[in-house]
């Protein structure tokens, strides 16, 4: 059996450390040490150091002089500074998509929105939580509404914002917190982008996005500095 190439070593390192930092299993703020991911990854320095620097160079890790890599921190001001940047992001995208998408764009909008309305939203054994599998749905349903946009600068910045607030998600908010109809809110985004209404997707998505900032800083940082 072949071993992995360094290049590839370095892919495997950096999607699983990713996949850590996004499901909070690495929590905001932890340090991240060269040598235990050495170990748990059965990599080499150089190749956990590159990966690492590639999810600096993402903002999900930082890099401090004497202190080395730690997850990136999260904060209340740093969720709404991120929905900011999300919006006018996720904005650009849309129009662009909505002004070149073709039916090969719309039939995977379609398939990701049915898929997406298929897939539970609720945890498996943990009826309170959301679904790792209705998030991996509602990504791919996010992605192909954007899909069509030409400007790859604009989709590489929007692909790094939407993980970056994944992380947030993550700290799993309890669904009995949550009142609103996302199911309606997804189906009015497709509807918007099928009828090339730009305006009404806009809208919408933005509408999406400062929702789900609302629910987080009212359910998580109220309660924290309730409990500080």
């Amino acid at each position: 059996m072949r071993s992995r190439q360094p290049d590839s070593l370095t892919q495997a390192v950096y999607r699983a450390v990713r996949a850590d930092l996004l499901a909070c299993r690495t929590r905001p703020g932890e340090k991240l040490r060269i040598a235990v991911l050495c170990d748990r990854h059965g990599a080499s320095s150089g190749a956990v150091r590159e990966a690492l620097s590639r999810l600096t160079a993402e903002g999900l890790v930082t890099l401090e002089p004497q202190r080395g890599f730690q997850a990136g921190t999260i904060s209340a001001d740093g969720l709404a500074d991120l929905t900011v940047a999300r919006v006018e992001v996720e904005s650009l995208c849309l129009r662009m998509a909505i002004e070149n998408g073709d039916l090969g764009w719309e039939e995977r909008l379609l398939g990701s929105a049915h898929r997406l309305r298929r897939t539970p939203w609720r945890e498996p054994g943990d009826t309170a939580r959301i679904g790792e599998a209705w998030v991996n749905a509602h990504e791919v349903f996010h992605e192909a509404l954007v899909a069509a946009c030409p400007n790859q600068t604009l989709l590489r910045i929007r692909s790094q914002l939407y993980a970056q607030s994944e992380r947030y998600r993550s700290l799993s908010v309890p669904l009995a917190d949550v009142d609103r109809d996302v199911e309606a809110e997804h189906r009015g985004l497709m509807l918007a982008a099928l009828d090339r209404d730009k305006d009404r997707a806009v809208k919408a998505i933005a509408y999406h996005i400062n929702e789900t900032t609302r629910i987080l800083l009212r359910a998580h940082f109220n309660r924290a500095e309730m409990a500080a």
